[in-house]
């Protein structure tokens, strides 16, 4: 780790007041950068927050022109903000939580990528990790809205970076095992045990660890990988 590594850089952090996404804010503040938290929560102790919905269009956009302004640039995105929704049967599960968990998790990540693609290619440089699942790969029982919208997000993830690949800019995501985070508080006992039942390493990611691999896709070193999904299951899965 370097306290240099970002200086002069400037990253957003969306879900950047708890759990993976206040990890990683706090890290990359950490090596030199300067952090703008959006999330739903009050956030005071980077320079600069925005308390949004990630699902608003217009709240988005303006988040990142005023983020844009504050801070003079936007190097780094780290998509974080996210729900579970219910542990139900596809055939139990609520159409509007199914809706809300889709919106959330894949299309305000869309939101998000989206609207700070404009101040990235005013400099031709930029790094965007968008923070999917295994779940995303393997798809668990009883979770299927939150599969199906962390899958979304690698096929988003995937298309994105080719798209972009002949500029600065890399888009990557990485899909965590479950981490003991406050999303915890939003799932039933038994899917947890189920969670961790499928991990060969026998015990939940460590969110620092996470925390590592990001603050390195996110980072110059990072250069000629893109489109590209990170693995971080302690075996769970190996491709």
């Amino acid at each position: 780790m370097s306290e240099s590594r970002f200086k002069d850089q400037v990253a957003v952090i969306t879900g950047g007041a708890s759990g993976i996404g206040l990890a990683v804010a706090e890290q990359l503040q950490k090596e030199g950068a300067r952090i703008s938290i959006w999330d739903r929560a009050e956030v005071t102790d980077f320079a600069h927050s925005v308390k949004l919905d990630v699902t608003d269009e217009a709240a988005v956009n303006e988040a990142a022109a005023a983020a844009f302004a504050a801070l003079g640039r936007i190097d780094i995105l780290v998509a974080s903000a996210g729900i579970t929704g219910p542990n139900l049967t596809v055939a139990d599960y609520p159409v509007a939580d199914w809706r809300q968990v889709i919106e959330v998790n894949l299309v305000g990540a869309f939101l998000c990528n989206r609207a700070v693609l404009p101040y990235m290619l005013k400099n031709d440089y930029g790094r965007i990790v968008n923070i999917a699942s295994v779940a995303g790969k393997e798809g668990n029982p009883n979770a299927s809205a939150y599969s199906a919208s962390k899958a979304g997000l690698i096929g988003l993830t995937k298309s994105l970076g080719k798209e972009l690949a002949k500029t600065g800019i890399r888009v990557n995501a990485i899909t965590p095992a479950a981490a003991d985070t406050p999303i915890f508080e939003q799932m039933k006992p038994e899917q947890i045990s189920y969670m961790l039942s499928k991990i060969p390493m026998g015990r939940f990611v460590d969110v620092a660890e996470i925390t590592a691999m990001v603050a390195w896709i996110a980072s110059k070193e990072c250069s000629f990988t893109t489109g590209a999904v990170f693995d971080i299951t302690g075996g769970r899965s190996t491709y």
